[in-house]
């Protein structure tokens, strides 16, 4: 899936490899500041002066990888989803065939990603209707892309008589939103518990509705 810019920004005097370092360095730092800013002031307060401010470069280097403020936004939004994406399934593959175990590693690694970037999923929730229908729809996409895999793992340890027959596709959501709950009540739940013993005592709750 690409990503939302305009023009392919311009890095001269770099091997191509530092080029593309480069690149994904100004990107992320445009897409921390952004999703900072947003979540103290909402997307409309928002301006591409304050992010280049925060971000420290130009704004026209920001015009560089980003037409409007839309652009930024779904960037914020789709960055997050496409390394929950990519890095869920490859955690689960790590655990081997028990699926316990891949729901395990699976959710562990979508919590961690949360974790670092807890501005950029609650502004997934808070201002993901913003977007144009387009974005809406990739967003969406990529949404049910996250969760896949959760639903492939419990319907395959239904099938192997690992798992109790249960709706496969409500505990995949389930799984998703409890992950999303660390960023979502992070403020009344860090104070009480890290995040390994958050992961540990969801799994202790989400994985007991399995058992035979």
């Amino acid at each position: 899936m690409s990503k939302a810019t305009v023009a392919q920004p311009r890095v001269s005097g770099r091997s191509p490899a530092a080029r593309e370092s480069r690149v994904r360095a100004r990107r992320a730092a445009i897409l921390r500041a952004a999703a900072a800013i947003m979540v103290r002031t909402g997307y409309h307060e928002m301006s591409m002066q304050a992010v280049a401010e925060a971000a420290g470069m130009s704004v026209g280097l920001i015009y560089q990888y980003f037409g409007n403020k839309q652009d930024v936004l779904r960037a914020v939004i789709v960055d997050i989803l496409e390394e929950f994406r990519d890095e869920v399934p490859a955690a689960m593959l790590s655990a081997g065939d028990d699926p316990y175990a891949q729901l395990a590693q699976g959710f562990s690694r979508f919590c961690r990603v949360i974790d670092a970037k807890r501005d950029a999923v609650l502004l997934a929730y808070r201002e993901s209707q913003t977007l144009d229908g387009a974005g809406r729809e990739e967003i969406m996409r990529l949404e049910r892309e996250t969760i896949d895999p959760f639903r492939a793992a419990v319907q395959a340890g239904i099938d192997v008589g690992a798992f109790r027959p249960v709706p496969a596709d409500l505990v995949a959501h389930n799984l998703k939103l409890a992950a999303h709950g660390w960023a979502l009540k992070h403020w009344d739940l860090a104070p009480t518990r890290s995040l390994e013993e958050y992961v540990q005592e969801q799994l202790d709750l989400l994985l007991a509705a399995l058992a035979l």
